[in-house]
């Protein structure tokens, strides 16, 4: 019976043991750790910040995919007062864009633009220019086409005789390359449309194309058309319905956020149907 009960003591300290044993292999953590966990400080710091989101590229204000081809039919071979340009003599359609720089608006529709790989012509005002040169910088720097708008917007400046005529655009020409010496400008458009024998030869002698339009939405009469949504709806509404191959299309970005707006639903729906051009600046000024 001594001899028995040291042996049962035995056995019962070896299962004791074992049961032990197991219990501390189970709590034990995994011998072979996540990867992260066995990288020196400096790297686990590393996968600590790759876990922090990461803030995507700025998207693009506008899907505008690209142009699929223009509608079919022929351009309207359709020319202006006194001989000014009114068509862009092809399929292709001209966006213009009078009464800049304007240090708010000009940046936000050279924006629209470009996130739609646009191109465009600029009519500008020269006292503006000397205002904004950096701003004519830009436009040219994308890629758009430059107009002589004249010096101030005088909408009888047509009527003064061709030497004060020619003073102000040649005014306006050097305020354009006083901001960019090598741009070309070439083309003119009077204010208001107010043309006259004297202004388009005045223009063709300093080497400039008159440029007119065909598409005239009106985008600076509110008291017609209203402001806000009215505005920006009437000149989506008017443009798509006026447009045609061979268009020249009218618009300002001077204090024109209205303006700018409906381009932002223009935009994606002329480059599904029409090739979009800056008006060439080796035109023949005739």
């Amino acid at each position: 019976m001594r001899r028995v009960l040291p042996l049962v003591l035995v056995v019962l300290l070896a299962l004791t043991g074992c049961v032990r044993g197991a219990d501390t292999a189970l709590s034990q953590p995994d011998p072979t750790p996540p990867a992260e966990q066995q990288e020196g400080p400096d790297v686990a710091v590393a996968s600590a910040s790759s876990a922090e989101p990461v803030p995507s590229p700025p998207l693009s204000p506008l899907d505008c995919g690209g142009a699929v081809g223009m509608l079919s039919g022929p351009p309207v071979p359709y020319v202006g007062p006194f001989g000014a340009e009114r068509m862009t003599g092809s399929g292709a359609i001209a966006l213009t864009f009078d009464d800049g720089p304007d240090p708010v608006n000009t940046p936000l529709m050279l924006d629209v633009l470009h996130a739609c790989g646009v191109k465009a012509t600029f009519c500008l005002i020269g006292y503006k220019v000397a205002s904004y040169p950096d701003l004519v910088r830009r436009i040219v720097a994308e890629g758009h086409t430059l107009c002589n708008h004249t010096w101030l917007h005088n909408t009888q400046l047509g009527t003064y005789g061709q030497a004060l005529i020619r003073d102000d655009l040649q005014r306006t020409s050097n305020a354009i390359h006083a901001a960019v010496p090598d741009a070309k400008v070439a083309y003119f458009r009077a204010p208001g449309g107010m043309w006259t024998a004297d202004y388009v030869s005045v223009a063709r002698q300093l080497g400039m194309t008159p440029l007119d339009w065909d598409v005239d939405p009106w985008d600076w009469n509110f008291a017609k058309y209203g402001t806000g949504d009215d505005m920006t709806n009437h000149i989506v509404s008017h443009v798509e319905s006026h447009i045609r191959p061979g268009s020249i299309v009218l618009s300002h970005d001077n204090q024109k956020p209205t303006t700018v707006a409906a381009y932002r639903i223009l935009l994606p729906w002329l480059t599904a149907r029409y090739t979009l051009i800056a008006l060439p600046t080796d035109h023949p000024a005739g």
